[in-house]
């Protein structure tokens, strides 16, 4: 069986790798889908969709599953979002969800969805640890070693606290590409 579970993963964290081994003992294959994948360089989406398909694939490399990091871009017409997925993913037979828009989704188009129990979810959540990278406050311990690793090697805390900087402290109207002062 082929088991389907989406998430920004922004950044990978404990929470998120606790549920991929949760459901790798209910499943032979698991379908790893990295939402919002046209999101990067901001507060929210600091991180590419290749830095966090290279954060999942090293992260569950040791779990007795084959798993495939597929990236899925945002579609901002939920009515057609399930074929959406399907279309970029390879077919699966459960998806794995907590999200009320994603659980309701995938039950009108058909397909069998199993909740999880979340783990630690007031710490284990993307934005306090991205807050954490901002403030320079522990958010390693958060998150599988090789998410670490990935995160140093691409310089992902400079950039989250620079693209934080310049999202509070812009000039109304300036975009990446105004030339700076």
């Amino acid at each position: 069986m082929r088991g389907f579970y989406i998430g920004r993963f922004q950044p990978y964290h404990n929470g998120h790798h606790r549920m991929v081994e949760e459901i790798a003992a209910e499943v032979d294959e698991l379908v790893l889908g990295i939402g919002s994948a046209g999101d990067s360089h901001a507060r929210r989406n600091p991180f590419t969709a290749g830095e966090r398909i290279m954060m999942v694939t090293k992260s569950v490399a040791d779990f007795d599953v084959v798993t495939y990091a597929v990236p899925i871009e945002d579609l901002d017409r939920n009515s057609v979002w399930v074929s959406h997925v399907q279309s970029m993913s390879p077919t699966f037979d459960v998806a794995y969800s907590n999200n009320p828009l994603v659980i309701q989704l995938f039950h009108e188009a058909g397909v069998e969805v199993r909740q999880s129990p979340m783990f630690n979810r007031d710490v284990l959540e993307g934005t306090e640890l991205r807050e954490r990278m901002i403030s320079g406050g522990d958010w390693k311990s958060l998150v599988p070693p090789p998410v670490v690793d990935v995160i140093d090697e691409i310089g992902g805390i400079e950039r989250i606290q620079r693209v934080s900087d310049s999202d509070t402290n812009s000039e109304a109207g300036r975009d990446a590409t105004s030339d700076p002062e």
